[in-house]
């Protein structure tokens, strides 16, 4: 079948790029005589990354000669050695059109099995020098595979390689990487794919959320195996909303009642889903904001509800100058962050100005008079910031099958304990224990990071499987950086030098209003110097992690992702601004 023609390795090292500090292993180097080759990597070698390598089903990367020979022609390059791109076998044979997922192999004293692609991401861009290389290798169908490792024993450069077992379906690691990452998702290549046994759990996950989106025959909710499967927003841009009426929910929040100036219909939202808010006061700029809808459903009003913060231009505005019958502008309803159907039991866990988006998800499942199970878990200081208690009561009171559990941190005298609250001290594990929640819940978590992060880690040890916990992020959201050294986080600013003079790009979530300069490859690349935080792992338009929503405004592309994001979305990694842009960051 083919020859080993090389045994690279290499430990992780810290590398300078873009003025950052990244921390890789893809810098591979060949090694002589026999190397033992084990459950996790080859003695000498390391993954620098292992959310995204490494591990008994990525122990050993292999790339082919065939595909150095095609790379040194198409980049005009004549400087490749051994190792170049990252693997640990450089192979003559086993080209990725032929090979297929589940086919083993013996290489000297150890035996392998092949399962999965490459999943490349922008370090192959730095070690290459070519920063598009990550998009390259999946546009040309050149992803290399990886090998787990069935037998452990010694190789070494020269080894024939011996084909001893066949995969079922016979379905190459080309196709299998196409599946996925290129438009077009048969139905039957994706049933096909799932029934090969060995291909690993992250792959099939993917491809069992693309099957889903194909039966759905939703063809305008983007790639569902790369980023959550979400309905495109109602509308681009902002419709004008006039305050219908202004309600204190507490001593900190205020609610604000929208309704539509032309009076037409504002499409029903999915219950957990937010707005972005412009605000035009009239002796400062335009203020906008993302706010989660707290209503019930309904297609005539949306309902927010605004937390006073102490420094918080938005907050201080809405509780100080804005008036019944003022206008304001409003974006669609947008989000991931949704109550899923089923009959599973459903736990609603929120701290503070949190509880909006669940508490929507609450009305909704009165709405439709839902016999599942109900967890209704809130933790707050006191009863003077405790908002919609009464609202609370009177929906749960609605449901046949619900639970309550309210946390008080710090009571004032007057709250009266079993009648205001059940319970001293914060909402944390310790009483997700004591309340023995359901472990095939779904959960779905909103309050501050630390709040959210604890819960989260806490339902996982409980049992709770990760997928059946939901979480959201006011403000910024939290950073996918992978490989970047952690540094002190900044507050976002405008970027370092003389202004630009392009369009105006808001990031709608961090309040930050900045003019496109062309020194700036992309719209990511403008956020990271402004300390937006963002996340990336291709930063060429490959693997969607870096999508946002693209409330108003429209982009575009250099280089053209190779998928297209869901309507109403945006590749920041690889988008540039047509002309004003509103982005979800």
């Amino acid at each position: 079948m083919g020859r080993l023609l090389s045994v690279n390795v290499g430990r992780p090292q810290d590398i300078t790029w873009q003025g950052r500090t990244v921390h890789t292993g893809i810098w591979k180097a060949p090694v002589t005589g026999p190397r033992m080759v084990r459950r996790l990597n080859i003695d000498g070698d390391g993954q620098g990354d292992l959310n995204g390598h490494g591990g008994e089903r990525r122990a050993v990367f292999v790339y082919q000669m065939d595909s150095y020979r095609y790379w040194q022609n198409h980049l005009g390059r004549n400087d490749f050695t051994y190792g170049q791109f990252g693997e640990n076998f450089t192979v003559d044979g086993l080209p990725d059109a032929e090979v297929c997922i589940g086919d083993r192999y013996r290489i000297g004293g150890a035996l392998f099995e092949v399962t999965q692609p490459r999943v490349t991401c922008y370090r192959l861009g730095i070690r290459m020098n070519e920063p598009e290389m990550a998009a390259l290798v999946v546009k040309h169908g050149r992803p290399g595979f990886y090998f787990r490792v069935l037998e452990e024993g010694e190789v070494e450069a020269g080894n024939e390689i011996t084909q001893v077992i066949s995969g079922p379906e016979r379905m190459s690691v080309s196709e299998i990487d196409a599946l996925l990452y290129k438009p077009g998702h048969p139905r039957d290549q994706l049933e096909r794919a799932l029934r090969i046994p060995v291909l690993s759990a992250g792959w099939r996950h993917s491809l069992e959320a693309l099957l889903t989106q194909e039966r759905k025959g939703d063809v305008t909710i983007g790639n569902a195996g790369l980023t959550a499967s979400v309905s495109p927003p109602a509308w681009r841009g902002f419709r004008r909303f006039r305050l219908s009426n202004k309600v204190r929910e507490s001593d900190d929040v205020t609610s604000l009642l929208l309704e539509p100036t032309d009076r037409s219909p504002v499409a029903a939202a999915l219950p957990g889903q937010f707005v972005v808010l412009r605000f035009e006061p009239a002796s400062s700029p335009a203020l906008m904001r993302s706010y989660s809808l707290s209503g019930e459903p309904g297609a005539s009003s949306y309902r927010v509800s605004v937390k006073r913060e102490a420094y918080g231009a938005a907050s201080s505005y809405v509780n100080d100058e804005l008036r019944v019958g003022d206008i304001l502008q409003a974006s669609a309803a947008r989000g991931s962050f949704t109550l899923q159907p089923g009959d599973a039991p459903v736990v609603l866990l929120s701290a503070g100005i949190g509880v909006t988006p669940v508490l929507a998800m609450l009305h909704a499942l009165v709405a439709e008079a839902s016999t599942r199970e109900i967890w209704w878990l809130y933790g707050t200081r006191n009863g003077r910031e405790h908002p919609f208690a009464d609202e609370t009561r009177r929906l749960l009171a609605a449901l046949p099958h619900r639970h309550s559990h309210i946390c008080y941190s710090s009571p004032d005298p007057e709250d009266r304990r079993n009648v205001d609250f059940d319970d001293t001290g914060r909402l944390n594990v310790r009483v997700l224990q004591e309340l023995n929640i359901p472990r095939n819940s779904d959960c779905y978590i909103c309050g501050p990071s630390t709040f959210m992060s604890d819960l989260t880690a806490g339902l996982k040890e409980l049992g709770v499987q990760p997928d059946r916990i939901h979480t959201e992020t006011f403000g910024a959201g939290l950073s996918i950086t992978p490989g970047i050294a952690a540094s002190p986080r900044r507050l976002p600013h405008l970027p370092a030098g003389p202004p630009g003079s392009g369009p105006m790009v808001s990031f709608a979530r961090t309040g930050l209003n900045v003019r496109w300069a062309s020194s700036f490859k992309s719209l990511l690349e403008l956020a990271e110097a402004c300390d937006v935080p963002v996340r990336f792992a291709c930063r060429t338009g490959v693997c969607h992690t870096c999508e946002s929503g693209l409330v108003a405004g429209a982009v575009g592309y250099r280089p053209d992702p190779i998928d297209a994001p869901t309507e109403g979305n945006v590749l920041i990694c690889c988008a540039q601004p047509s002309g004003d842009v509103v982005i979800d960051l």
